[in-house]
């Protein structure tokens, strides 16, 4: 009788090399650690005075940035159940624009603590039904907190309410000039009809180097960084434009064709009646009233020198989304085919001017400030790249705070004052709440403290004497008392604190709600799983990488 080795469990079921994951080993506690190690890194480089990462892709592309959601998305996270807490932060980051590191963060805290619960002997199940009753009760109290309203949506000085603190988390120090850039370019474009069809993509940012972020300002209408091709360079006035989705240039046949020339004369007649042809279609085109050409595709040289005879100007954009915006901005429709467009087909435009801004020479089509162009386009300047990318991140985050606003105008005070006051209510909560379940509901409390003392560190307080301060600022049932926040430029103890509301520092509801919500369902998956199973990876074997030659000649 042959000895019978013991097998892996589930061996018949999965292909040689797969893994299991278990309870029974600890899976949990593997997962609650990777998730903590995505939250502890983001955590730093939350507030004003968080710090920068440096970020190399796959690609060798180097970021510096202090953003949540480009780290993630640059980042190639393989684990499992980090890739959960990765996919609800990118949900957050799609429906408001904003507070991604907070999902993380707040997410990482709640794991955290729930691995203390786990060690008291609490089952995962018990803590993820008191997590969900304190999840339900906070975003329940979030409206007893707001302090403040987005009166008017076209008013600047409203739109600042929420688009500079978003602006200070990023670029601290710079917040009052590009909240100034990003609420011109919305007013720009905000549908005057109903203000919720605002679209985010309607901001567009160009950057040219040189400068500083000062010389930055806006244009109601579209900047492409390229010269029209064309003599003339500018136009002034309401100029009408059409658009061609099709080459500006002689209609070549799908077939090829021979033709026999037997002297110079039929040579100069076929060539001449192209010319005549091609002639006739752009006196068709000007006849029309049209100054502006844009071609999607290429412009011939022969087209091009009767478009300067009859002075048109001439602009190439080979990128179709670039075409699509500049429909937007004059409001013409793009044909298919070369010829006179109908009056309902063109657009027009107030001024087309190129413009050199450094050392690029860009082109400007600009509508009067009292009209709509549907686009508007923020020019950027600064002096090196990595800085300029950082401040365009920045400019989308404030340009889409402006979706959760336009869905609910309600704010909340920032600077740590919410989570302060929601530590103490939910505390409460919990104690009026009988057995196990109080525990997860003071755990999900005391995850709130992670905002007021990271705020603490990255500007250099002493969170052990701060955050008593703070909490004794709040008086139970004292509206008022929910004004302070945690002042990061205080220099003793006794400047701690600040008035939020005066300041501005104020935060959306819906966004807040919105990243609670989707945190505390992260966390609940990621403790609702009891195995891991990971298949046999797909190909061959793994090769390691090898490195690459010096030069062509080298031997391998």
């Amino acid at each position: 009788m042959s000895l019978k080795l013991p097998s892996a469990p589930n061996s018949s079921l999965f292909k040689q090399g797969y893994q299991l994951h278990s309870n029974t080993d600890g899976a949990i506690n593997r997962n609650i650690q990777a998730c903590r190690e995505i939250s502890n890194m983001i955590s730093t480089s939350i507030g004003p005075c968080g710090k920068n990462k440096i970020i190399v892709n796959q690609l060798e592309k180097v970021f510096i940035t202090n953003d949540a959601a480009t780290m993630i998305k640059e980042l190639d996270v393989v684990h499992p159940a980090v890739k959960v807490l990765v996919m609800y932060s990118e949900q957050q980051e799609r429906e408001m624009g904003d507070n991604t590191n907070y999902v993380l963060v707040f997410a990482g805290e709640l794991l955290h603590l729930a691995e203390k619960l786990v060690v008291l002997g609490l089952t995962p199940t018990e803590i993820i039904h008191g997590y969900k009753m304190a999840s339900k009760f906070a975003t329940q109290e979030l409206d007893n907190l707001v302090i403040d309203r987005v009166a008017d949506y076209y008013e600047k000085g409203e739109l600042q309410k929420i688009i500079t603190p978003v602006v200070a988390s990023k670029q601290y120090g710079w917040e009052s000039i590009i909240s100034n850039l990003i609420a011109d370019a919305i007013l720009y474009v905000l549908p005057k009809s109903n203000p919720k069809l605002f679209n985010v993509d309607s901001v567009r940012v160009v950057k040219i180097m040189g400068a500083s972020i000062a010389s930055s300002f806006v244009v109601n209408g579209m900047v492409l960084p390229r010269e029209p091709e064309s003599q003339l360079k500018k136009v002034n006035g309401p100029a009408k434009v059409a658009i061609f989705n099709c080459p500006v240039d002689i209609s070549t046949s799908e077939t090829k064709g021979t033709v026999l020339l037997h002297n110079a004369k039929e040579m100069l007649e076929f060539s001449r009646g192209e010319e005549e042809q091609l002639e006739k279609v752009v006196k068709e085109i000007h006849d029309s009233g049209v100054r502006v050409v844009v071609a999607g595709q290429g412009v011939g040289e022969l087209a091009l020198h009767y478009l300067d005879r009859y002075e048109i100007l001439v602009l190439k954009i080979p990128s179709k989304f670039d075409l699509r915006r500049i429909t937007r901005v004059c409001g013409a429709i793009p044909l298919v085919r070369l010829g006179a467009p109908m009056p309902e087909e063109m657009g027009t435009v107030d001024v087309v001017e190129t413009k050199e801004i450094g050392a690029d020479k860009v082109t400007i089509f600009k509508q009067s400030e009292d009209s709509k162009s549907l686009t508007s386009t923020i020019i950027l300047r600064g002096a090196t790249k990595s800085k300029m990318d950082d401040v365009e991140r920045a400019i989308d985050d404030g340009v889409a705070s402006i979706k959760s606003i336009l869905k609910d105008p309600r704010l909340v005070p920032g600077a740590g004052s919410t989570e302060a006051e929601l530590v103490k209510r939910i505390t409460a909560y919990g104690e009026k709440t009988p057995g196990l379940l109080q525990l997860g509901i003071k755990k999900f409390a005391e995850a709130f403290e992670f905002l007021p003392r990271i705020l603490c560190e990255t500007s250099g307080l002493d969170a052990s004497a701060v955050l008593p301060r703070l909490y004794a600022s709040h008086v139970d049932g004292d509206p008022e008392s929910l004004r302070f926040g945690i002042d990061i430029e205080g220099d003793n103890l006794n400047e701690s604190l600040l008035d939020v509301k005066q300041e501005g520092i104020l935060d959306s509801l819906l966004s807040k709600r919105n990243a609670i919500s989707l945190a505390t369902d992260a966390v609940c998956t990621v403790l609702g799983v009891d195995q891991i199973i990971v298949a046999k990876r797909a190909g061959g074997p793994q090769v390691p990488k090898q490195p690459r030659p010096g030069n062509w000649d080298v031997p391998d």
